[in-house]
C-alpha cells in the first residue's frame, strides 16, 4: 500500500467513511437556460410582493382590528390543529411503521390522500361527513346538539384534515429509520409496549415529531379551500389569514399584501427551522 493509500485510508477511518469529492463540471447550455428560467419564474412573484409592499404603512395595517383579528384566529386555529394532529397522527404513524395488518399500503395511501386532494373537495367531503345532514354530523346534531360547519371548531377540523398527513409522513419516516431493537429490548426487560413507546421510542423520534409539527402548523396556517368550504368566511369566527387576504384583495390591496407578507415570513421561518434536518438527511 502506498503512502497516498495509507493517508486516504486514515482519513476515511477518521471521518467514518470515504469522503465525497466535489468535482466542478461545466453546465450544459440546454440545462442552464431552463434552470435559470425556472428560478426566475419561482422568485419573481416573491420579489414583486416585496417590491409592492407598503412598508411605510405596514405597522398600521398589521395592527388594524380586522387584520389582527384574522391573525389571532389563524394562530389559535393552526396551533389547535397541530395539537389534534399530534394526538391522533403520532399513534397512526406508529401503527403504519411498526405493525403489520392487511391493507396497510392502502391505508397509507388513504392517509396521504389529502396531500393531493384539492382542498375544496376536502371541504365538500367534510360537509358531507360532518355537516348537519352529514353521515356523522346528523347524529352529532340530534344527539349532542353539536354543529361543526361554519364555526371556529370547523376551522380547526378543516385545518387538521389537510395538515395531519404532513405530520404522519414525517413521523413514520423517522420511525422506520429508528432501530426497533431498542423497543424490543425494553419489552424483554418487562416494559409494556406503551411504556416502551413512551420511554424509548418517543425520545428517539422527537426530531421527526418536531419537524412534522412545524410542517403541519405551517400547512394549517395557510389553508384556504377546505376552510372556506366547510367553515365559511365570517370575520372574528372563521376568517383566517388566507381568507382575509382573499377578501382584502378586493377592497384593500395594501392589507392583502401586508397579510401576504406575514404568511411569507412564516414560510421562511419554517424553512429555516427545518434546514438542519434537511441538511442531515442529505
Amino acid at each position: 500500500m502506498t503512502k497516498a493509500d495509507e493517508s486516504g485510508t486514515t482519513a476515511d477511518s477518521l471521518t467514518g467513511g470515504p469522503r465525497r469529492r466535489r468535482v466542478r463540471t461545466s453546465v450544459p447550455l440546454p440545462l442552464l437556460l431552463p434552470g435559470a428560467v425556472a428560478l426566475v419564474f419561482l422568485l419573481l412573484p416573491l420579489v414583486a410582493l416585496l417590491v409592492r409592499a407598503p412598508w411605510r404603512g405596514l405597522p398600521s395595517l398589521l395592527t388594524s382590528a380586522e387584520v389582527w383579528q384574522a391573525l389571532q384566529l389563524s394562530l389559535v386555529c393552526a396551533t389547535a390543529a397541530t395539537a389534534v394532529s399530534l394526538v391522533l397522527g403520532v399513534p397512526l404513524a406508529w401503527l403504519l411503521a411498526r405493525t403489520e395488518f392487511p391493507g396497510r399500503g392502502f391505508v397509507r395511501a388513504l392517509v396521504t390522500l389529502p396531500l393531493v386532494l384539492p382542498p375544496v373537495v376536502g371541504g365538500v367531503a367534510l360537509l358531507l361527513a360532518l355537516g348537519r345532514n352529514g353521515v356523522v354530523g346528523q347524529w352529532l346534531d340530534s344527539w349532542f346538539g353539536i354543529t361543526l360547519p361554519f364555526t371556529t371548531a370547523g376551522v380547526v377540523i378543516a385545518e387538521s384534515f389537510v395538515a395531519m398527513p404532513f405530520l404522519v409522513i414525517s413521523v413514520e419516516g423517522t420511525l422506520r429509520a429508528a432501530d426497533p431493537r431498542y423497543e424490543e429490548a425494553a419489552t424483554t426487560l418487562g416494559a409494556s409496549r406503551f411504556t416502551a413507546f413512551r420511554r424509548v421510542t418517543l425520545p428517539l423520534i422527537a426530531p421527526g415529531i418536531a419537524a412534522g409539527s412545524v410542517l403541519a402548523w405551517a400547512r394549517a396556517l395557510g389553508e384556504f379551500g377546505a376552510t372556506i368550504t366547510f367553515a365559511g368566511n365570517f370575520p372574528g369566527r372563521t376568517q383566517t389569514m388566507p381568507l382575509a387576504v382573499y377578501l382584502a384583495l378586493q377592497n384593500d390591496p395594501d392589507a392583502a399584501i401586508a397579510l401576504s407578507l406575514v404568511l411569507l415570513a412564516v414560510s421562511i421561518a419554517v424553512l429555516a427551522a427545518l434546514r438542519d434536518r434537511w441538511m442531515t438527511a442529505s
